[in-house]
């Protein structure tokens, strides 16, 4: 009678790593030093033409991969650039993030990202960090007064402004013209019938918030009376602030940005007001919350993937060949939709006390 044996499981070898050829390896192919073949690789001093081409000669053979972080420092550069936002939670920064992602890429770099958390004191200090680990810097949307970006940009640093132009300073920045897409928000409501507006107010040291109220000198001209309330630039603001707005004549509200209108909205509906029939509501930046928030809002697309593209093309200029570039401005466009109508004609609900 036989036993039966246990089963035995045979596992293959495990595959071998392959050795990293090293710049040792590749001086001693070539009959030179490691010295010699840096010089060759990064284009440090000139070498004798017989010597690099033994030394490229043997880089082929071998199949050796220089380090692009150590060709980098090599020559004094980090092969990193930093990027400054001031709000990571908004949506409006991640998708600027993905332009400037996919141009570093391009170029064999990476991307270094710090936000200032909306606090223009922080600034100055995570630009300097940036500067002192990255070869170029992209300030987006900075908050920073217009003296410490002037002071930051006269040192010998590549830097560039998304999302801000400071008149005056010779600074390469790419944005979208704020006030003419304001303007083209007042005009769509002039045209519906409105007359009263609301604005739910950005951040105080935003210059594209700034920009937005520069529009309403010429909205006086289309009939319209703007009211300016102070809010923020999250939905929880706009949710807060929507208050005291309803309690007035508005029949129209518009937001800094998409999120400060849709938590405005959110508060109109738990109270009972019906958006477009009794407020029209507008936004601004085209985030693209349907989904989320089941509303098909008017606002204003701002195209913010290519703000970052630009903007990472125009450092890359910047850092390689110097050039000066005028500020430039990216297309934006009024996409009207659900939330904008005629306003009503009959009395307001009366709504409940805060």
């Amino acid at each position: 009678m036989t036993q039966d044996l246990p089963e035995v499981t045979v596992r293959p070898p495990r595959a071998q790593r392959p050795v990293r050829v090293t710049i040792t390896d590749v001086g001693a192919a070539a009959g030179v030093s490691p010295a010699t073949v840096s010089r060759v690789l990064n284009g440090t001093a000139k070498v004798d033409p017989a010597l690099a081409d033994r030394v490229n000669s043997a880089v082929r053979e071998l199949g050796y991969r220089p380090n692009a972080a150590a060709q980098g420092l090599a020559r004094g550069e980090w092969g990193t650039i930093g990027v400054l936002v001031p709000d990571l939670s908004n949506p409006y920064f991640p998708d600027v993030l993905k332009g400037v992602s996919a141009v570093a890429r391009t170029h064999g770099r990476r991307m270094m990202v710090m936000e200032s958390d909306e606090d223009p004191s922080a600034e100055r200090e995570l630009v300097e960090d940036l500067m002192r680990s990255c070869d170029g810097v992209l300030l987006c949307s900075p908050r920073m007064d217009r003296t410490e970006i002037a002071e930051l940009t006269s040192r010998d640093h590549p830097v560039v402004l998304v999302n801000r132009v400071v008149p005056g300073l010779t600074i390469p920045s790419i944005s979208v013209d704020f006030v003419g897409a304001m303007t083209m928000v007042c005009g769509h409501l002039a045209q519906l019938g409105h007359r009263k507006v609301a604005y739910l107010s950005g951040p105080a040291a935003s210059w594209a918030n700034s920009e937005r109220v520069r529009a309403f000198d010429t909205a006086k001209a289309f009939g319209l009376e703007i009211t300016v309330v102070p809010c923020g630039s999250t939905s929880e603001h706009g949710y807060e602030a929507i208050g005291d707005v309803l309690r007035s004549e508005v029949t129209a509200v518009c937001g800094y940005n998409d999120l400060i209108t849709l938590g405005a909205l959110a508060r109109m509906r738990e109270l009972g007001v019906r958006v477009p029939r009794d407020m029209t509501m507008i936004g601004f930046d085209d985030i693209s919350l349907d989904r989320v928030t089941h509303t098909n809002l008017t606002t204003v697309a701002v195209p913010r993937e290519e703000l970052g593209r630009l903007g990472g093309e125009m450092l890359e200029r910047l850092m390689t060949v110097g050039q000066d570039s005028e500020p430039r401005y990216a297309r934006m466009e009024l996409r009207v939709r659900d939330t904008s109508a005629a306003p009503r004609t009959t009395p307001r609900l009366n709504l409940p006390e805060q």
